[in-house]
């Protein structure tokens, strides 16, 4: 029996990656023989560039992910020193593969499973500062108020 007398509460999580007081610290093996591969699509969710696998599968699908410059399927084997370019909704990577890795872990632990190139970066923050704010008559609905039409008329020097 475990504490307090309860089976099965006393070890609670000990011997996984990040969990219980005496467990092992979680820690990312970097993978250097030939057999030891992991499938693109699982390395993509574990380095966090998409919230789920069947996301990161369509997202390879689809060729938005290319492995050293071509298309592949989501069963591809990824080594380590792959060249990615990635295409997600919000920004373009271009990583070098430093690690791999089949579990989703902390953004600390997944930001070292990948290199991001210079160029990469350098083209997010382009990109960031590019994207503009939606014109502030963008969301509005419907036919305009009286006030609004007045305003209308007003700016284009019409008479009423």
């Amino acid at each position: 029996m475990a504490m307090g007398g309860r089976p099965g509460l006393g070890d609670r999580g000990a011997g996984r990656c990040g969990q219980g007081r005496n467990g092992p610290p979680c820690e990312i093996a970097t993978m250097s023989s030939d057999d030891d591969r992991t499938r693109i699509d699982k390395w993509l969710w574990a380095a966090r560039f998409f919230k789920t696998r069947s996301i990161a599968t369509d997202a390879v699908d689809t060729g938005k992910v290319l492995v050293n410059g071509a298309r592949v399927k989501p069963a591809r084997a990824l080594k380590v020193g792959d060249e990615l370019r990635v295409r997600t909704p919000s920004a373009e990577f271009t990583v070098f593969v430093q690690a791999l890795n089949t579990r989703r872990g902390s953004p600390v632990n997944a930001a070292k499973l990948f290199i991001e190139t210079e160029d990469s970066r350098r083209r997010r923050e382009e990109t960031k500062l590019l994207r503009l704010e939606p014109h502030p008559e963008a969301h509005t609905r419907g036919r305009p108020t009286k006030r609004t039409r007045r305003m209308i008329h007003k700016l284009r020097g019409e008479l009423l």
